[in-house]
Parts: structure tokens; sequence; C-alpha cells
């Protein structure tokens, strides 16, 4: 069954001005958590020499009904992911995306999706990370302090994550952050990348 998700609406057009300078021009787009399939779908026809691998970690019923409504060769049947897997579903990526996950996921996951990162992508191929973060020398946006306080009452282990520590992460798997964008609605879009 397809579902639309309003915040997908907004955000599609603000990421795809990012990625349009941020993805390879060719190659495997892996995305970690595709949600309701509307990212996957929009990008799969904006870019179409990319071939997009969607995931989700529990429902990918969302995701097919778009795919099968795009009937795009490059937006391939989605599979089940869960960034706690020991293995990726692929073997190689020339970038990986993930929008709106890590917040509503373990903390732990953030260690893990940077394994599967250091593990999948080449030197320099990006990975894209969109929604909000907190930053240690600052205070959270008032619309973000209330959503962090939802999620941390709603969603088991969920929160709005330090960006620091998210980028320490990184380092320790030898990946760097090389982008921090601010996005519309309190988001950012951080790219980061193996280093040599």
């Amino acid at each position: 069954m397809k579902r639309v998700s309003e915040a997908a609406i907004r955000n599609t057009p603000a990421i795809a001005e990012q990625l349009k300078w941020v993805l390879p021009e060719a190659g495997l787009v892996l995305e970690i958590g595709s949600g309701t399939g509307q990212h996957a779908a929009a990008f799969s026809a904006l870019f179409p020499d990319l071939t997009w691998q969607p995931t989700n970690h529990d429902n990918v019923e969302s995701v097919q009904a778009w795919r099968e409504e795009s009937a795009r060769a490059n937006f391939l049947e989605p599979v089940l992911f869960d960034l706690f897997d020991a293995v990726a579903p692929v073997e190689h990526a020339d970038a990986i995306y993930c929008a709106n996950v890590l917040h509503i996921a373990p903390a732990a996951a953030v260690q893990h999706l940077f394994r599967h990162a250091a593990n999948l992508l080449p030197s320099d191929a990006p990975l894209v990370l969109y929604g909000p973060y907190r930053y240690l020398e600052r205070p959270l946006e008032p619309s973000n302090e209330d959503f962090d306080l939802w999620l941390r009452s709603n969603v088991p282990g969920g929160g709005i994550r330090v960006l620091e520590d998210v980028v320490d992460t990184a380092n320790s798997v030898g990946i760097a952050l090389r982008h921090d964008i601010p996005m519309p609605a309190n988001n950012r879009l951080l790219v980061f990348s193996p280093v040599e």
C-alpha cells in the first residue's frame, strides 16, 4: 500500500538541489531507511544514470508501490535491511543516502551506519545524512527541542543526535565530514566520505 509523507513532499526539492552536486554522475546509491519510498521515486527520476537501491528495516510495501508506479529500471526492488545487520544488502555502493533515520533509531545505530559505510564506499564517495542535529555549543531550535522531547518520550532510544558525537564516530572508522549544509525546517544535510 502506497503511503505519502507530507514532510517528504516538502523536503524533496531542497534535498534534490544539494544532491545535484553531492552525488556521483553514475553508479549505485544505497538508501538506508527509505520510509514511504517517495525519495527513492523522486531521486531515481531526477538522476537517471544512478541506480537507486531502497531499503527499510521492517516494511517495504509502500516503497514497492512507489516503485511499481514509477516503472523506472534504475529504481530497484526494495529490500529489508537493519543497520544492526552484520551484512549490508549490497557488496559495494558509490553513494549512501540516509534521511531521517538516526533520530528514530537507537544511538548505537550511528556506529553501525558508519561501519557499513566504511565497508561499502570507496574513498571520497559520499555518505549523505539528512535530518535534525544538535550542536554542543548552541541550544536546539525551539521546534527541534519539542521534537527531541517527543522522540525521547515516544521512540525507544530515539533523540536528536549531537553532531560532534556523530563526527567522532565517523572519524573512528576513517570517515570525515566534508560538508554541513543548513536546510529548511531546522534540518541539516551532512556529507561524509571515507578518507584515503
